[in-house]
């Protein structure tokens, strides 16, 4: 479904250790205004709490006070107030209004609060924890229960990667594992850097294609590049601490078209947005879990996710 995710141009691969990242390229996407959340709530034109003094778990409240409107991207982590949390889908706040948005829990030994307002961490979910996170909400907006995750499965998929990294946390916070491993992340992000004029990428670990990321312009795709990184980092350390296995190392550019030609050729199917624009989503068995979210016909954030 062409208008969903449209034709990109792939880029020469960029590799460091068993992590590939392919830099994708379009011409012909329509720019969207919005500022990226963490932007807003930088400047303090955005601010997102807990729903109530009580709070949520799958709800927080964004006020959006600026003339623009939003853009959260799916699996960014927001730090603070009663427990750390990651976005369910990628969400448009329209200016001046307020909004609830879905997301997950990522520290389950804590509910308390830190802080009365979130910020931004700077760290987005591994492909793992978004594969997961993307089929199990997939699942409930199928079955018309909201953008609603599988919690406990979160959780343990977060404390699965601690372990497998040798992490420890008090509270079991996801962003504990970025912490213990910051020095790498960076090192990653020296090795990987952004490429001018891309507006999206494609990410494999070995020779497994595992994500893509597609925006309606560069500017975004600068911006989030390395707080994209961050996720997938934690996903080659893994990698690289598994036995060696047999077979082909690395990912080609083949493999990142093959991958695009599954998702166009799934069928996509409409459904409810959490903020402004329309949302497509589209599934491979459990394999392959794709989603879309446009405004005016036109694709903001497009991605892919598959089993690693």
């Amino acid at each position: 479904m062409s208008v969903v995710f449209p034709r990109v141009r792939i880029g020469q691969a960029m590799r460091y250790k068993t992590l590939s990242v392919f830099p994708l390229f379009d011409g012909a996407m329509t720019p969207v205004e919005y500022t990226l959340s963490d932007e807003g709530i930088g400047s303090g034109a955005v601010s997102v709490e807990e729903v109530s003094e009580a709070g949520s778990v799958p709800d927080l409240l964004v006020e959006n006070k600026g003339d623009v409107r939003v853009l959260f991207l799916e699996g960014e982590e927001l730090v603070g107030a009663k427990q750390n949390r990651i976005l369910n889908t990628s969400v448009l706040i329209a200016a001046h209004s307020k909004t609830k948005i879905p997301v997950s829990c990522v520290e389950q030994g804590r509910w308390g609060y830190k802080s009365r307002k979130f910020g931004s961490s700077g760290s987005h979910s591994s492909s793992k924890l978004r594969h997961f996170l993307k089929s199990s909400v997939s699942r409930s907006v199928l079955a018309r229960q909201g953008h609603r995750s599988d919690q406990g499965g979160v959780w343990k998929e977060v404390a699965r990667q601690q372990s497998a990294l040798g992490t420890t946390s008090r509270t079991s916070a996801m962003a504990d594992t970025f912490r213990a491993y910051e020095d790498d992340v960076a090192e990653f992000r020296g090795e990987l850097p952004y490429v001018d004029a891309a507006c999206g990428l494609a990410v494999a670990i070995g020779p497994r294609v595992v994500a893509v990321d597609l925006f309606d312009k560069p500017a975004t795709c600068r911006s989030v590049w390395q707080r994209l990184l961050s996720g997938y980092v934690l996903d080659a350390l893994e990698a690289d601490a598994e036995p060696e296995q047999t077979g082909p190392e690395q990912a080609t550019a083949n493999d990142v078209a093959s991958l695009l030609e599954v998702a166009n050729a799934m069928p996509w199917h409409k459904s409810d947005s959490a903020g402004e624009g329309e949302e497509y989503r589209a599934s491979q068995a459990d394999d392959v879990h794709a989603s879309a979210l446009m405004l005016d016909g036109s694709p903001v954030h497009v991605s892919v996710v598959a089993a690693g």
